[in-house]
């Protein structure tokens, strides 16, 4: 079978939607599709210690961090929270990274001063952990960019990216690796399809960011919410459907495209390689992605 990993995926909110049994077998499924290894980032206090529970309970990994959406409700103290928390469990093998972390100028009213102390504060506990980040760049590339040459950290991954061309080679030249999920399957894409295409096959990693940003097939429309269909919860288990859809556009076999992205999730989070059951992955990243 193909082995996947999603390097973004949001399990507890399948837990917190349904209960532990109906996460179980969301991650189940996934493994049975392929999917071998979730990364879990958290999002706020409220969720760290859930991320590294469930990390644990599934053989999968975690980040510790608060998402920009977050910051209007966090508490000041609450970087001191994840400091401490960070500090507790960084001998902890599944702890790959600080995330999800960054900036967001799309949902109104957010305090942008607010967002960026976080997020500065957050790359610097990276710096001091020695931990890669996971980044949130929605409408905020710049910004973001710019934050990371201002505070200098061990790469990571621009999570969910949908800039232009020049702000990829920009966090390629920083040492990131860039996460591509389920909004590259639509044909009103386009920009975001070619850089599917066209970046170099060494900068890509794959996520769902489950159960967000669903993939075409999933949609539903905005008359079938009317009409009462509920909103599509995307999984970890449609990774390799949207994986074939990257490995069309760039014309070349899943399985290649499968054993780059691992190899490259490896690179961007180097913590992952020595949780993984697939014993290719050790040498795929001493030789390099190349495929």
């Amino acid at each position: 079978m193909t082995i996947w990993i999603d390097t973004h995926c949001h399990l507890d909110e399948f837990e917190a939607h349904a209960g532990i049994d109906h996460l179980d077998g969301v991650r189940a499924d996934a493994a049975r599709a392929g999917v071998a290894h979730c990364v879990l980032p958290a999002v706020e206090r409220a969720n760290l210690d859930a991320v590294r529970t469930l990390a644990h309970r599934h053989g999968d990994s975690y980040a510790l961090g608060i998402h920009p959406l977050f910051t209007g409700r966090a508490g000041d103290g609450d970087l001191a929270v994840l400091e401490q928390q960070v500090q507790a469990h960084r001998d902890d093998p599944r702890l790959v990274a600080i995330g999800e972390v960054g900036l967001d100028y799309f949902v109104p009213g957010l305090d942008a001063d607010r967002q960026e102390r976080f997020f500065r504060a957050q790359l610097g506990l990276a710096r001091q952990a020695g931990l890669p980040v996971i980044l949130h760049t929605r409408r905020s590339v710049d910004k973001v960019l710019k934050g990371l040459r201002d505070v200098p950290v061990a790469g990571g991954i621009a999570h969910a990216f949908n800039g232009s061309l020049q702000q990829a080679q920009a966090f390629i030249g920083l040492g990131f690796k860039l996460g591509f999920g389920g909004a590259v399957t639509y044909d009103r894409a386009l920009q975001l399809r070619r850089l599917a295409a066209q970046l170099p096959l060494e900068s890509l990693v794959l996520e769902t960011d489950a159960p967000d940003i669903p993939p075409h097939w999933l949609y539903v429309t905005a008359a079938q919410r009317a009409a009462g269909q509920p909103a599509a919860r995307n999984t970890p288990g449609e990774l390799p459907r949207i994986a074939e859809v990257i490995a069309g556009l760039r014309g070349m076999p899943v399985q290649a495209l499968a054993r780059a992205t691992r190899a490259n999730a490896c690179a961007a989070l180097p913590r992952l390689a020595a949780l993984l059951p697939d014993a290719e992955v050790g040498a795929e990243v001493g030789a390099g992605a190349g495929t």
